[in-house]
């Protein structure tokens, strides 16, 4: 097999050159198709970098293909097949569920970190329907599961790749088949891990102890982990293992977005300057807008990017306020942030169930109503490849000037959430949006406080990632007023699910 027929750069053909000599140490072979079982080689990490429109999703998606086509299995959070001693295995991993996703709609089978951290325990008689599904095993005779109910399951597999979609079909829930998680105790191969930028020291070791071969894919100007001090992991390791791309040149005509993210390397770009550059983007291409108002329509999907959290509440407060939100409860399709799972040690089964089927802090949630229990919601992950969950919730709404915020719903203990209609800058980090806002006045303050980051102004790396979260559009707000929207809020937008997955950790548990 050759490299694959795209138009790669020449810094991305370096780049393909060393990760294919690195997995070559591994027992790879990409560029022949052919691999050598269990042959971890010399653990390795090496880092790929660049800025927004270098080409790493591209060399990233290509790589996985090039690692499928030698016969390399992909672990996703579909399903985990049973381990044999000549399967090789990959794993494209993001630090959230909403990175993830990012990945998925370029046709990369990417899941999160935390949840290749842990395995599921299957149920083993379904797990007979899913290894006979994925071509490892016989057709199974399962009691309770007609043969018309195997057939669909059978049929809807061959259409979609999905083990937990076609067991649905056969009548099964998510709760049937896997009983529960434990942490992953047999190595995997090889990992590749973007977004790195998010990744903190711990996660980097986690990771090492999983995959003797790791490829990392990162942005080296958007902000560091808080608590690292403005360094991000890969700034760590030697030279020889980071890989620098460059901007596609190809992309400059095709996106006013990227000129200004790209722009702001200007050592010399005042933030006057560059809100000037922002407005003669906007008169030349409409994919540019000079924004006098927030538009709390968009806030209901793609939350306001801004620096301050008392800019985030005071925001997050008119957006209630413009849809006629109660004080005491939420109304379908609001947006809620996960910022955490609160369950005691001896619920820690739960809390690994909750985490693995997408509520880990960070996460984005629409949600969709209450539960059948009190303290309970149904919610809509964004991002999670089953995301209709119901759980005991901790909702937080925070008030300005206010040190405790308001709960108007809250389990004993649960997954814990704040509302997502406006978030910092930092927290959108290995997110995107078809539409983004980006609050400037924020950014103006940032500009005057003169801080620096890692030898950079802050309000350039604050724009750079804000910008960037843009895929195709972007609101530059420059005035603090709201756009009161023009229609009620719905769920009728989200995906509906294949089957609906049921977390209902009782409090007794």
């Amino acid at each position: 097999m050759s490299a694959p027929a795209l138009t790669f750069s020449d810094d991305q053909a370096e780049a393909w050159d060393r990760v294919a000599e690195l997995l070559g140490g591994a027992g790879i072979d990409i560029l022949e198709g052919t691999l050598t079982p269990d042959a971890p080689g010399k653990a390795q990490v090496l880092a790929v970098i660049g800025k927004a429109g270098s080409g790493k999703t591209m060399l990233l998606a290509a790589l996985t293909k090039a690692l499928g086509e030698a016969g390399v299995e992909t672990v996703s959070g579909d399903y985990e097949g049973k381990r044999r001693k000549d399967r090789r295995t990959l794993a494209i991993l993001a630090p959230t569920n909403k990175a993830a996703s990012v990945l998925r709609n370029h046709g990369v089978p990417a899941t999160t970190i935390h949840r290749i951290l842990y395995t599921p325990v299957y149920d083993p008689e379904y797990e007979k329907i899913a290894e006979w599904l994925a071509g490892n095993g016989e057709r199974p005779a399962i009691e309770g599961l007609t043969d018309a109910a195997l057939d669909r399951a059978k049929a809807f597999y061959d259409q979609v790749k999905s083990i937990p979609g076609a067991l649905a079909t056969a009548g099964l829930r998510g709760s049937d088949f896997i009983l529960g998680w434990k942490r992953r105790e047999d190595p995997l191969d090889i990992g590749f891990v973007d977004e790195a930028s998010m990744l903190d020291q711990r996660q980097l070791d986690d990771l090492r102890e999983i995959f003797p071969t790791l490829v990392l894919f990162g942005d080296p100007a958007q902000l560091a982990p808080v608590g690292q001090s403005g360094e991000m992991v890969f700034d760590t390791l030697a030279e020889g293992r980071k890989l620098q791309l460059h901007r596609i040149h190809r992309q400059e005509k095709d996106s006013p977005i990227l000129d200004l993210a790209h722009a702001l390397a200007d050592h010399d770009l005042s933030f006057e300057a560059f809100e000037a550059m922002v407005a003669e983007a906007a008169r030349r291409d409409d994919r540019v807008q000079w924004a006098e108002r927030v538009d709390a329509g968009l806030m209901a999907r793609s939350p306001v990017l801004v620096w301050r959290n008392q800019t985030r509440i005071r925001l997050i407060q008119a957006f209630r306020a413009a849809y006629g939100a109660p004080m005491d409860a939420l109304l379908p399709g609001e947006p809620l942030i996960c910022d955490g799972i609160e369950l005691p040690l001896k619920h820690r089964k739960k809390r690994i169930d909750l985490e693995a089927r997408g509520l880990i802090k960070g996460a984005q949630v629409i949600y969709l109503g209450p539960g059948n229990k009190s303290g309970f919601s149904r919610l809509h992950v964004i991002g999670a490849e089953e995301p209709q969950v119901s759980a005991a919730s901790i909702i937080k709404i925070e008030l300005p000037d206010e040190e405790e915020p308001f709960i108007p719903y809250a389990a004993r203990m649960g997954a814990a959430f704040l509302h997502g209609a406006a978030v910092t800058i930092h927290k959108a980090q290995g997110s995107q949006w078809e539409t983004v806002q980006v609050f400037a006045p924020d950014l103006f303050v940032a500009a005057r406080t003169g801080r620096m980051e890692a030898g950079l102004p802050l309000w350039k790396r604050l724009a750079y990632v804000a910008i960037t979260r843009a895929e195709n559009r972007l609101h530059w707000v420059v005035r603090n007023r709201l756009a009161r929207p023009t229609v009620a809020l719905t769920t009728d937008d989200l995906p509906k699910p294949v089957a609906a997955l049921s977390l209902a950790p009782t409090e007794a548990d």
